[in-house]
């Protein structure tokens, strides 16, 4: 695992994106990052085990390397389940589809690059849309989620995690704060650590936990369950 050093040294900030130098060290990158990332990608297996229906598709939206897809795939090998992998990078494409193909050889899957607004989805048991959403104009993300809707199967699912802003100004504040001493735990630098903040400043917008789950409400779910969160990363299980 390369270690993530793009931040280390003072430079010109430009905006955020997934390019090559991302994607080598992204598994690092998000590991210190994403205080809990390591347990939801464990419990998305879990979760697909639940929820998963045989011979039916499992969309990975904003796949990255493809960690979420390789665990559901390890809980859910023997029910003929269709991968489907989408990411917009790609860098991240390219070492998502040669990652899967050496884990899971077995499996139906496709790993494709696109931006997942336009993917079409259809005969869905689980969507999973992780820490994806939120670098999605905001404008468009009430339409991707009704598109999900629209082709999840009945008693299918959409698992969504994000990082989240609080309502409440105090709380708000601790919880970033709280984020901030867990980075520097994991070995970022003050220096790191706000220079990757103003590159996410215009890419990354974070909505708050009830914005998600009127959101989602609107998109047509019949229910929206939290069941995971670390300081100001969250998961929600979305019920059709």
């Amino acid at each position: 695992m390369k270690h993530d050093t793009l931040f280390a040294q003072q430079h010109q900030v430009v905006d955020f994106a997934f390019d090559d130098a991302v994607a080598d060290v992204f598994p690092d990158m998000i590991r210190r990052s994403v205080p809990g990332y390591e347990a939801i990608i464990s419990q998305l297996g879990v979760l697909a085990r639940h929820y998963a229906q045989a011979g039916s598709r499992i969309y990975d939206l904003g796949c990255s390397l493809g960690a979420a897809t390789l665990s559901m795939y390890r809980q859910s090998s023997d029910l003929n389940i269709e991968h489907i992998c989408i990411d917009n990078s790609e860098s991240m494409v390219k070492r998502c589809r040669s990652r899967l193909q050496r884990h899971m050889p077995d499996a139906n899957l496709q790993v494709i690059c696109e931006n997942i607004e336009e993917t079409s989805i259809h005969n869905a048991s689980l969507v999973v849309l992780n820490f994806t959403l939120q670098f999605l104009a905001p404008e468009i993300r009430l339409e991707l989620l009704k598109k999900i809707y629209q082709g999840l199967l009945p008693g299918g699912v959409l698992i969504l995690s994000e990082k989240i802003i609080f309502s409440d100004k105090t709380e708000n504040q601790l919880q970033t704060d709280w984020h901030l001493a867990s980075k520097r735990a994991n070995g970022y630098s003050d220096m790191e650590i706000s220079q990757k903040r103003a590159a996410l400043e215009n890419v990354l917008i974070p909505d708050t936990l009830e914005e998600h789950q009127q959101r989602l409400a609107k998109a047509g779910f019949r229910q929206s369950c939290q069941w995971f969160q670390s300081f100001n990363f969250i998961s929600l299980v979305a019920l059709k």
